[in-house]
């Protein structure tokens, strides 16, 4: 019996070992598989500059129960499963292969935000059943959201941010009841909006800005309430998002709300009450299209309001005056507010009023308190004479007020103040002395002050002061600007105690003396103008060589011109200073558009001057057979009558001899290439019949034709032969711009001055949309112009101002131009465009007669990319290289993600509006968002033009009223891509075994068939990392003219180039 126990335990002892013997197995069993799947991981790492993860994750570290949990980021769970990896902002990269991790079946965290990784989320991911937090924002990972994502039932933290996902976003969200986070932001997805948000349960923050996402927010409250009832955080700015607002009923669920980001869409129609939503403190609005007036709970303590944002609408009505206790940011900028200004401020820190209506008396900012620290109240109507506010605003950083109409004396504490830093009364109507403060402050940085009527001296220590003013050696000054101004005396040698300083415009007064040599100390300066002044003696040498922006003219320098400023154009010291001397002889013509005959110059030798006069004589004789063949001409046809428009009267004639913008000359009879005005707009009497080549002429001359070169009727009728010789398939499409691209610069190969006939004078009003350049329409009236061609909106000048400052003129067609309060409104936010890659507009003219409105730009000295990419042979250029092409599509995708960024979309987007200016061929935009100073009518010639040069979107094509969006700025982009890539026309016919196609659909072609290499143009084929850089670049292009809905946004696309590696 007592054997029989003894063996019965035995038995139950070695049966406890054998089960405990198998779990430790099976333990080490799933732990061996999880290693082994993070091992597999690790291999998709491919750099780790911190030298944690690839020296950590060694199978020798695991411990006996099977976790590696010293290796760095991972966590294990109590029975040694692995439940967390956390590599966030390692600076790691590679491609990562997630099914890979499809093993580790009790992983709860997976955290891989901050890095470079790439990749695509595969349908495996689904299968992690215990995910409960996915993090894999800021990354490179590409490619769809699989649907499967939504299987993760347990999941409560979703974060795809910051990376390049692509397509529309699956349905079924409402599977993740557990999501508290949902963040999408700065991807290229898609989806109705209000599908999205009414699939949402129980979620508290959600992030969808920056993407694709369209519809309307009109949802009734039964699709709405299950977000509504928790969320805390919206987040919806910069998709498409179209429609009206958040009904009434809806708004009113939204209980917990805190957050509301809605900016820069398309919505519109006018607000709801927003009374009941306790706990709402940020609503971003701006950059809509939201109309009425603002609900006054807003500006009240009504709700815990601390930011408010609802800038660049169309606001109406008028601001009495803000109670609120809690609001901090007020930005009402760019809308149509009117009336006079708030009669109080309530708490407010920061406050725009910027571009608006508002007016009345400037001295009602004295009930504003004290705790303003920025104010901006620029372009309005204000007037009256600034308060003396020193002891209210002591916690001021910021004040603009610059384009009102403010007048008298600026209080002498107004610079006192001990935190100011920015300061802009530019273009107002102050005199008296400049406030001494501003000189002597420790805090300053940006003082303006041009456009006024300041006088006595410039306030710094000299001998003419009557009160010594000690500049502080440690001056925070980087721009300074008193140009147009009254001011006398010399420029104290203080100025080079001001060692930030950076822009210095003293500009269009009566300064007197020498230019101080201590302005060699201010070794980060860029832009300095003391043009329009009396400054005598020599320009000091050992001035910054990293000056952008130099000039002198209109004084009485004399003379050597120091060797670091010579590259500078004529223009910088000419006209005036007669006694200066350039050390090799005047700069070359093509440093400048107008050339000068000073002291100096070298004499030519005896064999150019031979060559002169035989060129001088056969240009004598080619014009005396001209006037005689246009004589003839006028004999043959009858002048225009005097009922026709564009008819020249006695009043009429100008005086000038040079060319003029504005001067017009009598009895000039056109000859069949030469142009004349007739309804205030230019004829190529030849073109009529040539509709592709005027296409050429147009879009060569909207750019600007190349640095130094002049136009005229021989270079802008080109001789096109008849038959084009095709070469390599290529043949010329009808409508092309680049109909026969040899022949592209052709037409700007004889450089003749062309006269310019127009009205005498300027009888209109001339408005300014930037600050910083000022001139009389007197002083534009007289401008040497230069017609540079002509284009669907009009006619482009180049004109040249008394300063030396060049422009480009769009004289616009009569009957394309939409009323002038509308005009204004657009005119208005195109001039607010700031940005290193786009021309911005300076000014507007608006003339009593119907065909006398005028658009104003800075004129960009460089050649458009269309005259880089299809030239005639031999070269002017060398080929562009491929890392400069990339270059150059970062530059346009960057400038446009800032035009999209304002809710403006190009509109006129091809190559001949891009300009490549300096020697880094720094891409600039031209012609941008002249669609809204259009009528409809307009707006539909301007997308015709674009078509039949192959850059409009399919969806424009077949719209009833075709207007520029968003999407199609990015099919245009892409064409523009695939014509870097090709060096091929988006205008071309190319012919090929499937026929002939065009661009697009060839391109399109070689991809689907796997031969892109007979894609690519010749000059940039390279070694194996080009051409898969040139892969890459072909499959952004390939995106930018998907369909619409499939369609990238331009922030996504400029992502997208950002990761080409050269």
């Amino acid at each position: 019996m007592i054997r029989v126990l003894l063996w019965r335990e035995m038995r139950l002892h070695f049966c406890s070992i054998f089960i405990c013997l198998v779990f430790f197995i099976g333990v080490l069993g799933s732990s061996e598989d999880e290693v082994r799947s993070l091992l597999e991981f690790k291999k998709g790492i491919k750099y780790d500059p911190l030298d944690r993860v690839l020296k950590s994750w060694d199978r020798s570290s695991v411990l006996a129960n099977g976790c590696p949990q010293n290796w760095h980021g991972i966590s294990c769970d109590d029975s040694g499963s692995v439940a967390g990896i956390a590599l966030d902002g390692l600076g790691l990269s590679g491609d990562l292969k997630f099914n890979t991790l499809s093993g580790l079946r009790m992983l709860r965290n997976l955290s891989l935000s901050g890095n470079f990784f790439t990749g695509r989320l595969v349908p495996a991911m689904g299968a992690i059943a215990s995910l409960q937090r996915l993090d894999l924002s800021g990354n490179r990972f590409y490619g769809p959201i699989p649907a499967r994502i939504n299987d993760l039932w347990g999941l409560n933290y979703l974060n795809l941010s910051s990376n390049n996902f692509t397509g529309g976003f699956p349905s079924g969200i409402r599977n993740l009841q557990q999501l508290r986070v949902l963040d999408l932001h700065s991807n290229g997805l898609w989806a109705d909006i209000g599908g999205v948000l009414s699939e949402l349960r129980n979620v508290e923050h959600v992030d969808l800005s920056n993407n694709m996402f369209y519809g309307g927010l009109s949802l009734g409250s039964d699709n709405i309430s299950s977000l509504a009832q928790t969320v805390r955080y919206v987040n919806l700015s910069h998709n498409r998002l179209n429609g009206n607002f958040f009904l009434d009923e809806a708004v009113k669920l939204f209980n917990n709300l805190e957050v509301l980001d809605l900016g820069n869409n398309q919505l519109a129609g006018e607000l709801p009450s927003f009374g009941s939503l306790p706990h709402l403190r940020v609503l971003r609005l701006g950059n809509n299209q939201l109309y009425g007036s603002i609900p006054e709970e807003l500006l009240e303590s009504l709700i815990p309001l601390e930011e408010l944002d609802l800038s660049l609408n169309g606001f109406s009505g008028s601001v009495h005056g803000i109670n609120s206790t809690t609001l901090k940011i007020l930005n009402l900028s760019s809308n149509i507010l009117s009336g006079s200004l708030p009669s109080a401020l309530g708490t407010c820190v920061m406050v725009d009023l910027s571009k608006n209506n508002f007016s009345g008396d400037i001295s009602i900012m004295q009930g504003w308190g004290d705790t303003l620290e920025v104010i901006n109240l620029s372009s309005n109507a204000l007037s009256g004479s600034f308060p003396n506010l020193a002891n209210q605003f002591q916690r001021l950083i910021s004040i603009m007020i610059s384009s009102n109409s403010i007048i008298g004396e600026l209080p002498s504490e107004f610079g006192t103040y001990p935190r100011l830093s920015i300061v802009d009364f530019s273009f107002n109507e102050l005199t008296g002395p400049i406030p001494s403060g501003f000189f002597t402050s420790l805090t300053m940085t940006k003082l303006n002050l041009s456009g006024n009527k300041f006088r006595g001296t410039i306030p710094l220590q000299g001998s003419h002061t009557t009160e010594l003013l000690v500049l502080p050696s440690y001056s925070q000054m980087e721009s300074l600007d008193l140009s147009c101004n009254l001011l006398t005396g010399s420029l104290p040698s203080e100025i080079g105690n001001m060692e930030r300083l950076k822009l210095l415009n003293l500009s269009r007064n009566t300064l007197s003396g020498e230019i101080p040599s201590a302005m060699n100390k201010l070794s980060g300066l860029e832009y300095l103008d003391l043009s329009n002044n009396n400054f005598k003696g020599k320009i000091p040498d050992g001035l910054p060589s990293n000056l952008k922006v130099f000039s002198v003219s209109y004084n009485d320098l004399s003379g050597q011109v120091p060797d670091n400023l010579v590259h500078f154009p004529v223009t910088s010291f000419h006209p005036g200073n007669a006694l200066l001397i350039f050390p090799n002889g005047m700069p070359s013509k093509s440093n400048g558009p107008l050339g000068f005959n000073g002291r100096g110059q070298r004499h030519s030798s005896k064999a150019n001057v031979r060559i002169a006069i035989i060129v001088a004589s056969v240009g004598v004789t080619v014009m005396i057979v001209f006037v005689l063949f246009a004589y003839y001409r006028w004999q043959l046809q009858e002048f225009p009558r005097s009922g026709s428009r564009g008819q020249m009267t006695g009043r009429d004639i100008g005086k000038f001899t040079r060319p003029s913008l504005f001067k017009f000359h009598k009895n000039i009879e056109p000859t069949s290439t030469s142009m004349s005005f007739s309804n205030d707009r230019l004829l190529i009497s030849n073109a009529r019949s040539l509709p592709g080549q005027k296409e050429l002429l147009t879009e060569i001359a909207e750019c600007g034709l190349p640095e130094g070169r002049e136009t005229g009727p021989e270079s802008l009728i080109p001789n096109f032969p008849d038959n084009h010789s095709a070469t390599s398939g290529l043949k010329s499409s009808p409508g092309s711009p680049l109909s026969s691209s040899p022949h592209f610069v052709e037409a700007c190969e004889q450089p003749v001055m062309l006269n310019v006939y127009s009205p005498d004078r300027l009888a209109g009003e001339l408005y300014f949309l930037d600050s910083s350049l000022v001139f009389t329409a007197e002083e534009l009236s007289r401008a040497p112009a230069e017609v540079l061609g002509r284009s669907s909106h009009g006619t482009l000048y180049k004109a040249t101002l008394d300063s030396g400052h060049i422009l480009t003129v769009k004289w616009l067609r009569v009957g394309l131009v939409r009323h002038k309060k509308e005009f204004a409104k657009e005119a208005k936010k195109l001039g607010s465009i700031r940005h290193s890659n786009i021309a911005p507009l300076r000014a507007y003219y608006w003339g009593p007669r119907e065909q006398e409105r005028l658009v104003l730009a800075d004129y960009i000295h460089g050649d458009s990319l269309a005259l880089h990419l299809y030239e005639t042979t031999p070269r002017r250029y060398s080929p562009l290289s491929f890392s400069q092409r990339i270059k150059i599509a970062v530059d346009v995708a960057r400038s446009l993600s800032y035009l999209h960024d304002r809710g403006l979309p190009h509109g006129n987007l091809k190559p001949t509006n891009i300009v490549l200016a300096g020697p880094d061929f720094t891409a600039r935009l031209t012609d941008y968002g002249l669609h809204r100073l259009m009528t409809p009518a307009g707006t539909a010639e301007q997308m015709l033009n674009l078509g039949a040069l192959g850059y409009r979107a399919p969806e424009i094509a077949s719209a009833a009223k075709p207007l520029p969006t968003f999407k199609a700025d990015v099919y245009a982009f892409g064409v523009i891509l695939m014509e870097l890539l090709t060096r091929r026309s988006a205008g071309d016919i190319i012919s090929g075994q499937s026929g002939a196609v065009d661009l697009t659909d060839w391109v399109r072609l070689c991809a689907h068939e796997g031969r892109v290499n007979e894609c690519f143009d010749r000059d940039i084929s390279g070694g194996e990392e080009q051409t898969k850089a040139m892969d890459d670049l072909l499959a952004v292009s390939l995106r930018c003219i998907l369909p619409v809905n499939e369609r990238p946004n331009i922030r996504q696309v400029f992502e997208d180039l950002c990761s080409i590696s050269v």
